[in-house]
């Protein structure tokens, strides 16, 4: 999946690589990630032509990170 988003302004596209989410399981649990649930997100950042932007990904802010993740399962869940 690709989603068109911005790292520090600029325009670009994040593909996503892998995504899971595992939704809470409550008490029962084995582990408290488990427990209250949690999401794995990891994607490459691309120039606006979906070409590798190692430049770009540098750029990217731990801010830019989070927002695209949040983007990302918007995306996903909808």
């Amino acid at each position: 999946m690709e989603i068109e988003t911005r790292v520090s302004g600029i325009p670009c596209i994040a593909r996503v690589t892998h995504y899971f989410r595992q939704a809470p399981m409550g008490p029962s649990a084995n582990s408290d990630w488990d427990c209250y649930g949690y999401t794995e997100c990891e994607f490459d950042i691309l120039d606006q032509r979906g070409r590798p932007a190692p430049w770009l990904e540098r750029k990217a802010s731990d801010e830019d990170r989070e927002r695209i993740e949040q983007e990302i399962t918007e995306q996903l869940e909808n």
